[in-house]
């Protein structure tokens, strides 16, 4: 009997603490998303990055103009998906005050520049080798889209893969 009772008593702190780690997980998961997030109308964070030609781009250079800052992996489909689209509306929008910043999040030279190469992109892609825009800016999952106005203020952030008329649609958003 003695032997039954402490079998029962060990499973049910087994199940408590399993009942725990699964509330508290829960609870993080549906929280992180509105605590972590840069708030909308803050200042864009300043990053310094350098695009696959060797140049270096640092944010508070683009003041004066509209930035669509958007973070991809050569792995995710949805961000291949919106590429072309993105390469579409940089030729459109460019020469008035609308820049495309493309920031892989740490993969290689070789890979990030097969896939520029296999999509004949133009704009500025940088990669972010030791991860510290992607953490600045408090990305997960991918692909996401800052908006970013310019006065150098984050207006909007979009998760999730764009066609080319919501891509015209935020450029013309952030036109100066």
């Amino acid at each position: 009997m003695d032997k039954k009772k402490r079998r029962l008593m060990m499973r049910t702190v087994i199940l408590l603490l399993l009942g725990a780690a699964l509330v508290y997980a829960l609870y993080t998961n549906f929280t992180k998303d509105t605590a972590n997030q840069i708030q909308m109308g803050s200042e864009a964070p300043n990053f310094v990055l350098t695009d696959m030609d060797g140049n270096e781009h640092k944010l508070s250079d683009y003041r004066g103009q509209g930035v669509m800052l958007n973070f991809w992996g050569t792995w995710c489909k949805p961000c291949e998906y919106e590429m072309p689209y993105m390469e579409n509306q940089y030729h459109a929008y460019k020469d008035q005050g609308v820049q495309i910043l493309a920031v892989n999040v740490g993969e290689s030279n070789y890979a990030v520049n097969s896939f520029v190469s296999r999509h004949n992109l133009s704009f500025p892609v940088m990669i972010d080798k030791g991860q510290e825009v992607q953490v600045a800016y408090r990305v997960d999952p991918l692909p996401v889209t800052f908006l970013i106005d310019k006065e150098g203020k984050v207006i909007d952030r979009i998760t999730g893969s764009l066609t080319e008329a919501k891509i015209q649609q935020h450029m013309e958003k952030i036109k100066p």
